[in-house]
């Protein structure tokens, strides 16, 4: 029965397992990095966060909040949009399970793919097919999430009933809502750039370790080392807060 069970099981070439824990560990990695709370907080964040408040600041001085239910709708579109297209993904991977034979004799014909058996291809589809499922509930989150920022917005108090401790409070709540809106809808984002990386897996192992490698580049200096960074910083020490003299 042993023997039965272990002719069953796929065996997974080392560099190919070697090559997914390193994928793995970059991803999770970056993001225990880039979504880290507190004092460590990366700067991108912080900066917008800023900005939340002073936006959530400006929403209390206001009668008509239609411009800001409008702000959280636009956001809302661009998730609708990703869950949608995530959905087709998903569908475009259940293509590749069903065409498995195709794919290989596609990839064989390159003269620097590292064969593979078509179970180490299946494992592949599917890890790439859980990735996107992963994406989807995010984007299916953040929705949610975007809808209790809207009734927030709703339940906010007009200008003539804010009170000095609920001007203190209720913006800086808000902007936390919405920072939580914001961080699932990055993780489901960072789920599409690290699924494009796993493409490379289907070419070898080391085009995977590689290709993580390049996405946590391509992150870092958009999160850290941008020219929007930069100017979004340069704005927030250049605003003073709000209702100060």
């Amino acid at each position: 029965m042993s023997q039965t069970l272990t002719e069953s099981i796929p065996l997974v070439p080392l560099a190919d397992i070697l090559a997914f824990v390193w994928y793995m560990a970059l991803w999770m990695g970056y993001t225990a990095i880039a979504d880290r709370q507190g004092p460590g907080q990366r700067q991108m964040a912080r900066v917008m966060h800023d900005n939340r408040v002073r936006w959530m600041q400006r929403m209390l001085e206001r009668d008509n909040r239609m411009a800001d239910v409008n702000i959280v709708i636009a956001h809302m579109r661009s998730a609708t949009l990703f869950a949608s297209v995530t959905i087709l993904i998903l569908a475009g991977v259940m293509t590749i399970l069903g065409n498995l034979g195709k794919a290989r004799e596609v990839v064989s014909e390159l003269s620097f793919a590292v064969g593979a058996s078509r179970e180490l291809w299946e494992i592949k589809a599917f890890v790439l097919m859980f990735i996107f499922v992963y994406a989807f509930f995010k984007y299916a989150w953040c929705l949610r999430q975007f809808n209790f920022t809207l009734i927030f917005i709703g339940g906010a108090p007009l200008p003539e009933e804010v009170n000095p401790q609920e001007r203190k409070e209720y913006p800086e709540r808000a902007a936390r809502l919405m920072d939580r809106s914001i961080t699932t809808f990055n993780r489901g984002l960072r789920s599409y750039y690290f699924g494009l990386a796993l493409l490379a897996w289907f070419v070898g192992p080391i085009y995977l370790a590689v290709s993580a490698v390049w996405v946590v580049a391509v992150l870092y200096r958009r999160d850290f080392r941008s020219v929007i960074l930069q100017t979004l910083s340069e704005q927030v020490s250049q605003t003073p807060p709000s209702g100060s003299g």
